[in-house]
């Protein structure tokens, strides 16, 4: 399944939350790259136009109201410009002037704008990727991302984003999923995360956890959250053990993986904790709060 924004409904909609923030001067440049890019028939003016943004735009967060964000995800589902700056707004704007009507030129012109991008303009390459066309194209481009070790890179990628969720695949998501717990990435910003759990990634998760305890080392309780599904005999030990000797937050986020299982004893080692049960079913305890209260906890 193709996951295509209409570019142009995209266009209009980042350019009136660009101007709803931005200063005179800025929207004023704008326009006039606007004016040089439908006329640029060689797309040579897209680079010095995503470089030089950064003069005239400032990095504070677009500020979405919430019908705002309702009408992004309708333009394209997953679509959370919330989570972008003005600047990386202006920046993906110009990115969408880029003519695409013929599928090899554009691409061109996109990967020459990747291999000369700086690193925060590579940031805002990749928060593009959810509403840049020819999303099945961009697959090897994302992989090739992930494997960054610069922290706003990858987060452009993993967090906030919807692209990754709709077209990697099994491995390239598992690989993804495990770089992000190893880099303490926060996991309840990756979206749809719930819906690609599997197996196989329960399996690389719990393998990294032992390797993290024979270090003596912690592991971050939202791991937890793609092992539940998935328990069974051989994972039970270790949920007991978090529960027996992890700190408070690592308790909950273990009882809350035996809530997602159907394993007969996952059911009765969280009836031994029946406050943490009941805040489970009452929707106090959830895997945004852990995620949450755990941030907090690394900064």
């Amino acid at each position: 399944m193709e996951y295509q924004a209409d570019i142009s409904h995209v266009k209009d909609f980042l350019y009136r939350c660009i101007v709803q923030q931005a200063d005179e001067k800025a929207v004023s440049w704008l326009n006039q790259q606007i004016e040089k890019l439908e006329k640029d028939a060689l797309n040579r003016h897209i680079f010095l136009a995503f470089s030089t943004a950064s003069r005239f735009f400032t990095k504070e967060a677009c500020q979405l109201s919430s019908q705002d964000q309702a009408e992004a995800d309708q333009l394209r589902k997953g679509f959370q410009p919330g989570s972008w700056n003005v600047l990386q707004a202006a920046r993906i704007y110009l990115l969408l002037m880029l003519p695409y009507q013929e599928q090899e030129r554009y691409l061109d012109s996109l990967n020459k704008l990747f291999e000369t991008a700086d690193m925060e303009e590579q940031r805002d390459l990749y928060a593009a990727l959810p509403v840049l066309p020819y999303p099945e194209q961009l697959v090897h481009r994302t992989t090739e991302g992930l494997r960054t070790n610069m922290t706003t890179v990858f987060d452009a990628i993993a967090l906030h984003n919807p692209y990754p969720a709709d077209y990697l695949n099994e491995n390239a998501w598992n690989q993804m999923l495990l770089k992000a717990v190893f880099m303490q990435r926060p996991l309840y910003k990756i979206y749809r995360a719930d819906t690609r759990a599997n197996v196989t990634l329960a399996h690389m998760l719990i393998d990294f956890a032992h390797e993290r305890w024979a270090a003596h080392r912690k592991v971050t309780p939202e791991l937890w959250r793609f092992v539940g599904p998935f328990l069974h005999d051989e994972y039970l030990p270790d949920i007991e053990k978090v529960v027996e000797k992890g700190e408070p937050l690592e308790v909950e986020a273990a009882l809350l993986a035996c809530a997602q299982s159907a394993h007969s004893g996952a059911a009765e080692l969280l009836e031994k904790h029946p406050a943490v049960k009941r805040n489970i079913e009452a929707g106090r305890l959830n895997w945004q709060n852990i995620g949450e209260r755990q941030a907090t906890n690394i900064s």
